[in-house]
């Protein structure tokens, strides 16, 4: 009996033997590891006592997800890596973020964005340098490219009282060496040693009633300075100056500076208001630079110019793509290109579109075509080329395997030479998209 007894009563503590949770959805899975809670202890506490590179890289996400977004940058930008920390800070500040733009790298789209900020910003003589010398250590180990969009002139401030008239004659006695100076880049370019590419346009996006026409072009002192900075920077690879209103002294300053640049392969001064003379200086930077590209379209360059850039090509400097479109070149200048091309090796892509050649040009060049196994593209459109050129260049391009694009739209030339460039250089294309294919099957992975 009584072992019958305290075999019930054995059982019955054992169904008394539980835990009775205050919320009832309690469960062991719940309790957090101990690792989870330092963690969120180090996320805590991480503007005063930043840990991270102890961390294994499981660690170190969680963290970066929780972290909050709005700790000072000198505490977070050299101790927290490339992840969806500088995701989320991109994200928060713009609607917009391509991060294939840079390199698939948040942490770099963040600092050269931030850093492209700052410079649109800047007012001289009213903004404060110790922004610029702040962030420059915060960024410079991440910023390879800078994208400027506009660059803001000093503010003027007009004393009460100033009758217009006075403000008009203060107006007309400015000469082009006082024009308004902005951001001297020799404080900053240098400190970037691992930037890569500057583009550049010297205008303003928002100048409402205080509109001026020298807000949208560079002063003398600015290129004067940013030659310095461009040349400072050994690494440079590419450089576009547009839209800027750089003239024939301007380009021959910045060409002179940047002669014997060690890495330098891209220049691009579209969109402005250079010359002969201008065109003359690029040529001279052409024999003694690595420029691989050089894109000088919508300028007002003539046949001088032209014939510059041509001695250049017949030295074979090492240009493979030339823009010489929207400019004012004529025959003697389509001809003297014609000629330089016939020696050269280099050059794979010509652009002379919306210039003022006509027939000789493309009998010449179609005498190029014939001989030189370089060339890949040449634009030649919205020029007066004549159902002559059109045939010259049709006969010589029915013999050439090399050319893969030729562009001879708006330019008077017989509808059957055209329909035949076109079937040419679209079979061309495709044998040498073949080849391309063919040789990459049959190298080593």
């Amino acid at each position: 009996m009584s072992r019958h007894i305290g075999s019930t009563l054995t059982v019955d503590r054992r169904r008394l033997r539980r835990i009775i949770a205050e919320n009832p959805n309690w469960s062991l899975g719940l309790i957090p590891f101990l690792s989870n809670l330092c963690l969120e202890s180090i996320v805590r506490n991480y503007e005063g006592t930043p840990i991270y590179e102890e961390l294994r890289p499981s660690q170190r996400v969680f963290v970066q997800e929780r972290l909050s977004i709005n700790l000072p940058l000198p505490v977070t930008a050299n101790s927290i890596d490339d992840g969806v920390y500088w995701k989320r800070c991109c994200e928060q500040r713009w609607e917009i973020c391509d991060v294939s733009r840079y390199g698939n790298s948040w942490k770099r789209m963040f600092f050269e964005r931030h850093l492209e900020n700052i410079i649109e910003q800047f007012i001289p003589e009213t903004s404060h340098l110790k922004v610029i010398t702040d962030a420059i250590p915060l960024c410079e180990r991440y910023v390879k490219k800078l994208d400027i969009s506009q660059m803001l002139p000093p503010i003027k401030e007009v004393k009460p009282g100033k009758q217009e008239e006075e403000m008009d004659l203060l107006s007309e006695a400015d000469s082009d060496a006082a024009l308004m100076e902005h951001f001297d880049f020799r404080n900053l370019l240098n400190k970037l040693s691992n930037l890569e590419e500057v583009h550049l346009t010297y205008w303003v996006k928002q100048c409402g009633m205080n509109f001026e026409w020298r807000m949208f072009e560079m002063a003398e002192r600015d290129c004067e300075t940013l030659s310095k900075a461009l040349a400072s920077c050994k690494v440079l690879k590419v450089v576009r100056l547009y839209e800027s209103h750089i003239d024939d002294s301007k380009c021959k300053m910045l060409a002179n500076t940047l002669v014997n640049h060690p890495s330098l392969t891209e220049l691009n001064l579209s969109h402005n208001i250079i010359g002969d003379k201008g065109a003359k200086a690029v040529s001279k930077l052409l024999q003694s630079s690595k420029l691989e590209v050089l894109n000088m379209s919508d300028n007002v360059i003539r046949d001088a110019g032209a014939n510059a850039i041509a001695d250049a090509l017949a030295n074979n400097c090492p240009l493979l793509s030339l823009n010489l479109r929207i400019n004012r070149v004529s025959d003697e200048g389509g001809q003297a290109i014609g000629v330089a091309l016939l020696g050269n090796k280099t050059l794979l892509h010509l652009h002379l579109g919306a210039n003022l050649v006509t027939g000789p040009t493309a009998i010449k060049l179609s005498e190029v075509l014939a001989k030189n196994q370089t060339l890949k593209s040449i634009n030649l459109s919205c020029n007066k080329l004549g159902v002559d050129g059109g045939k010259a260049l049709e006969e010589a391009i029915s013999q050439n395997g090399c050319l893969t694009q030729c562009d001879v739209r708006l330019t008077e030339v017989d509808e059957q030479s055209a329909s035949v460039i076109n079937q040419v250089v679209r079979t061309n294309e495709r044998l040498e998209r073949q080849k391309l294919l063919t040789q990459g099957a049959k190298s080593p992975a």
